[in-house]
């Protein structure tokens, strides 16, 4: 008969440092492994005493998720009646992401703070936070008032007239709140600004920082825009700077995400200062010019003390404006972007929309499901998810930091309904970035995913209950 520990009874925890060198997880190359050894744990059960052994307060909290996951299963009558176990544990990487995009939907600080902790409970350690888009401008930026006074709302045709206005922003104490709470939870909060397309709010804003000078309104509908910042127009890195200079003062992540995806080129092929602005520059298309203004948003974060992250296109027309080896790309289109990338000496995130990273797409193909009509994402697809190639070499993998999975939030309307979508991907891509690939078993995951399942309605979480694959 297995061995239970009941409690409460008389049980001591004891936490003890340096539990863990990097030379002692198995599986993991040695950069890899010196990336991640602060974060390991080990949890023993016995009749007598629980302990739970780390090297860091990181990983002496993720050994309390672990067991915070045990007690949700089983207590039950007033009485916690654990398995008598030993757990020896450690992510196989550094990074481990969830994005929200609050553009799209405007969701509460709240709701916010109910998802970290939700997403530590998985060891999710980084929280995505896109903040602009052409949809709406969520970031108070003081020297630049319109941002929010403008940018932050659009019309909802979803209401009624009188109703018809949506949206808001984070003040700096909320933004303070949010990160803080993260903090607590061990989970670093990237902000992102998106540069220098998917600006309709800031340019509805500041409509002469584009290439016709307005008008021009925080849209209303869903894609990609022609209207971009004005390349030409070197006041547009006058507004970037106040807006670098406050991600600075209310974000002490030292990663700035900038954006840079599904930028249009018409608007500077046919605007006369963007025309003039590559004759300066020596350049031949106006696809270069979104490498230069990348190359100078790099710098201008460097000068911060931060480190830029971008979409894997920052990587494009890039040969005259080569990016410093420090920026750090997230392959979305698929893994080509990222094994690029890693070729190139650059960090890299790898979350494909082609693998079960992008939550916004609809679980199975119903017609009943809601979601984007992009793809589906599946849970096996997202389980399966795996950041490192069998193309990359040893070294390739080693500049690997990790995967993540994305909510846009186009048609993602409340926060019951984001849970549904999140809930269970979240837990597969979350086991596909933290267990060694040798241990991955989808049908164990989804025989555990049952007894995972009872936690989440402990927890009063919406989620997905149809098919994994």
């Amino acid at each position: 008969m297995e061995d239970f520990a009941i409690i409460p009874k008389p049980v001591s925890i004891r936490y003890t440092d340096g539990f863990f060198v990097s030379n002692e997880l198995p599986s993991l190359n040695k950069k890899q492994a010196a990336m991640v050894s602060e974060e390991a744990y080990k949890l023993t059960i016995s009749k007598e005493e629980i302990t739970l052994e780390a090297p860091s307060p990181a990983g002496i909290f993720n050994g309390e998720q672990t067991f915070r996951q045990l007690t949700l299963s089983h207590y039950k009558d007033n009485i916690l009646k654990l398995p008598c176990a030993e757990i020896t544990d450690y992510p196989r990487f550094s990074w481990r992401g969830f994005l929200l995009d609050c553009s799209r939907y405007f969701y509460s600080v709240a709701f916010i703070k109910k998802l970290i902790d939700m997403l530590s409970l998985h060891h999710i350690n980084r929280f995505h936070w896109h903040l602009t888009d052409d949809q709406g401008w969520r970031l108070p930026v003081k020297e630049y008032p319109l941002l929010t006074e403008i940018g932050s709302r659009r019309q909802d045709h979803r209401l009624p007239p009188e109703l018809a206005w949506s949206g808001g922003f984070y003040s700096e104490e909320e933004i303070r709140e949010v990160v803080n709470y993260a903090s607590v939870h061990y989970i670093e909060v990237i902000p992102e600004v998106d540069l220098p397309g998917h600006t309709s709010a800031l340019l509805a804003s500041y409509p002469e920082l584009g290439c016709l000078g307005g008008p021009y309104n925080v849209e209303d509908r869903f894609g990609i825009f022609e209207d971009v910042l004005c390349a030409g127009n070197d006041r547009i890195f006058d507004l970037i700077e106040k807006v670098f200079d406050t991600l600075a003062a209310l974000f002490p992540s030292k990663w700035v995400h900038i954006g840079g995806d599904e930028v249009l080129y018409n608007r500077w092929k046919d605007c006369p200062k963007c025309r003039k602005k590559l004759t300066q520059l020596g350049l031949e298309k106006p696809a270069q010019l979104q490498s230069w203004i990348t190359h100078k948003l790099v710098n201008m974060l460097a000068e911060r003390g931060k480190t830029a992250i971008g979409w894997d296109e920052i990587l494009e027309d890039s040969s005259l404006f080569k990016l410093p080896k420090e920026t750090i790309i997230m392959s979305w289109r698929g893994k080509d972007g990222g094994l690029r990338a890693s070729k190139q000496g650059h960090n890299v995130i790898m979350t494909p929309n082609t693998e079960g990273c992008y939550l916004d797409y609809k679980h199975t193909e119903a017609p009943e499901e809601i979601g984007r009509s992009h793809g589906v994402s599946t849970v096996f697809q997202g389980y399966s998810m795996n950041p490192i190639t069998p193309q990359m070499t040893e070294e390739e993998a080693s500049r690997i930091l990790g995967g993540q999975c994305n909510l846009w939030s186009e048609v993602i309307y409340a926060g019951k309904i984001a849970e549904y979508m999140i809930f269970p991907r979240v837990c597969a891509i979350a086991e596909a970035v933290w267990t060694p690939a040798e241990n991955k078993d989808f049908d164990d995951f989804s025989r555990r995913l049952k007894v995972h399942q009872k936690r989440l309605d402990n927890l009063e979480i919406n989620y997905y209950r149809g098919p994994l694959r």
